[in-house]
């Protein structure tokens, strides 16, 4: 196969995985503000959840600095880790406090931990495990 006929496939998977994270990107800035703004519907989740308030601002900031390091595309892996780790997160506080909707949590970590798969080798040499 030519290199031109697999270059639209290329450009189109790398298009999509941009669009992807930006989208994700957005969500989770969405979410940390909310967090950090502190809506009462937000406030009174987090009250059920028992830990604090203090507890909202940081999962907030969290989210937010997550979306970013999951932006910038050298850090793009060691985002996803982060933010997958919040989704397992949330994944326990709706399943053992909040007694709601765990589907979309599942659903976001697997393709957050998909996507951290994928950084895998850019991830291991920032951290300077590959030569």
């Amino acid at each position: 196969m030519s290199l031109a006929a697999t270059a639209p496939a290329s450009r189109s998977k790398v298009i999509g995985f941009w669009v992807l994270k930006i989208l994700f990107g957005l969500l989770f800035i969405g979410a940390g503000g909310a967090k950090i703004y502190g809506p009462p519907a937000m406030v009174a989740e987090f009250d059920t959840v028992g830990l604090g308030q203090w507890f909202r601002y940081f999962t907030g900031a969290l989210e937010i600095v997550g979306a970013i390091i999951f932006l910038t595309p050298r850090t793009t892996g060691f985002g996803a880790l982060l933010l997958a780790a919040i989704c397992g997160g949330a994944f326990f506080a709706q399943l053992l406090a909040l007694h709601g909707d765990i589907i979309h949590t599942i659903v976001m970590g697997i393709i957050l931990l998909a996507i951290a798969w994928t950084q895998r080798n850019q991830m291991l040499a920032a951290l300077g495990m590959v030569r």
